[in-house]
């Protein structure tokens, strides 16, 4: 065969491996509002960059007729290129090819992926779109998934993993991306579920439909599955690169700095008025936040799930940091179990990937009630507790008025390793609340008073001049400075400078055992 006969064969491939599953199932892809694998990618990727890897791999299965249905590529695109400048790997499911279902082959070519991602130290991004296994294959094609399945593992805490679910994802397949650090889902198109409608109509004489059983505002809102619901496919792909900008390479690598004109020096007098004086007044912890980051861009993780408390990214004076806040505007800003595994979570990613951690604090204790014991606060808790600490990246804390009992200790305290702990002056750290603890401590003399409810309020006062102030905490080195909330944003940013060099260590072990 001549040269010009073997690049008329690679050209026939190659276009074969492009067109998929054929125009009318593209079509039929785009009616849906859902794009190609390819065209996916196409956005992902920086403009060009894209390189495939197995574009012609072929499924092996020579049973039901298969043996004539052979298309190069076998369901899903795979390859790496960059993203915003920076090497990163990728697979896109392409459900006009079988459906996207996983084979043998395919699986193989996606475990291949991961394991250059793992040599390199690259980020791994999972475009999900598929109908599950391919049945025709049998357990060949279950064995695929448990194979990516322990690449998703090994790789947890080594490299960032990104799932965007933007189609079918059922049965075993939901449990690579429930593995991976973020979960990305698409509304009106995607939807994840171990055992769908129809099995669950039969077995259980539930009636329920796909988007009420797996939707994203389901998984969003209710399961905390997915972190991110998304319009389209176009809005998710951006996401996945602006997720990837707060992250590093890798473990071993710093995130990127990026440097920004907003000052390190900005003092916002509007901070002075934001907290209320009276304690039992929300307000908007997201307010504050936004006012103290560069630019005020804050990028909400899991925004509808667990609302009592907020977790993002943000950069302060150019360092990309995760930010943990208690959020008073939602049950008074109490920690419940949602709320405690949203929060651990967050902390172990920023963790594993060196991404300093700031906390803002207004936390009145754990939620209260037969539901959240029997649910297991306690178990869940400690979740939060282990993961604060354990985590070795730099740890600042703001307590901007409430820090009350166990949650105190829990919300990255100066006990727990915390790096440098500030207070405003309206902070108020005690076991519990002045109500709650006058009415223990002066019981027998409430019980006396001719006029309890004076007597109450004058020992509440008492009470609240004493200890429900950040004083006492400054006094013995709980709290290493009380700040006018409008230095907030200097004070942490000379903070991180400082700690810019951080090391911490653990005793050696093979790893934890955190209450799961």
């Amino acid at each position: 065969m001549t040269l010009d006969e073997k690049l008329e064969e690679l050209r026939r491939r190659h276009a074969r491996a492009v067109a998929g599953g054929g125009e009318e199932r593209r079509a039929r892809q785009h009616a849906e509002g859902k794009l190609s694998a390819r065209e996916r990618l196409d956005l992902l990727f920086d403009e060009g960059s894209f390189q495939e890897v197995g574009e012609f791999v072929e499924h092996n299965c020579r049973d039901f007729g298969m043996a004539k249905q052979r298309i190069p590529g076998d369901g899903v695109v795979t390859g790496y290129g960059l993203i915003n400048r920076r090497l990163a790997y990728a697979f896109a499911q392409d459900f006009t090819v079988f459906g996207g279902s996983l084979s043998e082959a395919n699986a193989g070519k996606i475990c291949k992926i991961m394991e250059l991602a793992l040599k390199v130290g690259s980020p791994i991004i999972g475009l999900n779109d598929s109908g599950g296994a391919r049945i025709q294959e049998g357990v060949a094609s279950l064995a695929g998934y448990a194979d990516i399945f322990l690449r998703n593992t090994l790789a947890s805490g080594v490299v960032p993993q990104i799932s965007a679910v933007l189609g079918p994802c059922a049965g075993g397949a939901v449990y690579s991306p429930a593995i991976t650090d973020f979960v990305l889902m698409v509304e009106k198109s995607s939807y994840m579920f171990v055992t769908g409608p129809d099995v669950i109509r039969t077995v259980m004489h539930e009636n329920v439909t796909k988007e009420d059983l797996g939707g994203p505002a389901t998984h969003n809102a209710t399961s905390g599955v997915a972190h991110f619901s998304t319009r389209d496919d176009a809005e998710c792909l951006a996401l996945v690169r602006e997720l990837l900008s707060f992250m590093p390479q890798n473990n071993r690598e710093d995130p990127p700095f990026a440097e920004s004109a907003d000052s390190p020096e900005r003092r916002d007098p509007e901070l002075d008025r934001l907290v209320p004086p009276e304690s039992d007044q929300p307000y908007d912890i997201k307010d504050l936040i936004r006012r103290v980051v560069d630019e005020g861009y804050f990028l909400e993780v899991h925004e509808q799930f667990a609302k009592n408390i907020v977790v993002g990214f943000a950069r302060l004076g150019g360092f990309s940091v995760g930010i943990v806040a208690n959020q008073p505007a939602v049950l008074a800003g109490c920690l419940d179990i949602n709320a405690s595994v949203k929060g651990a979570r967050f902390v172990r990613f920023c963790d594993a990937f060196n991404i300093p951690l700031i906390t803002f604090e207004d936390v009145p204790g754990f939620l209260p009630g037969t539901q959240q014991e029997f649910g297991g606060i306690i178990r869940h808790g400690a979740k939060l507790l282990f993961a604060f600490a354990e985590a070795t990246v730099p740890k600042l804390t703001v307590i901007t008025r409430k820090a009350y009992g166990g949650a105190y200790c829990v919300m990255a305290s100066k006990h727990i390793r915390t790096d440098v702990n500030f207070a405003y002056p309206t902070a108020e750290i005690a076991v519990m609340g002045p109500e709650g603890a006058v009415n223990i401590v002066y019981r027998r003399e409430l019980q006396a008073a001719k006029d309890p409810e004076n007597v109450r309020r004058e020992k509440v006062q008492e009470f609240r001049d004493r200890f429900a102030n950040p004083y006492i905490a400054a006094e013995r080195g709980y709290v290493d400075a009380v700040i006018a909330p409008r230095d907030t944003r200097p004070r942490l940013i000379q903070a991180l400078r400082m700690l810019e060099n951080k090391v911490d260590t653990s005793p050696p072990k093979k790893h934890g055992n955190i209450p799961l």
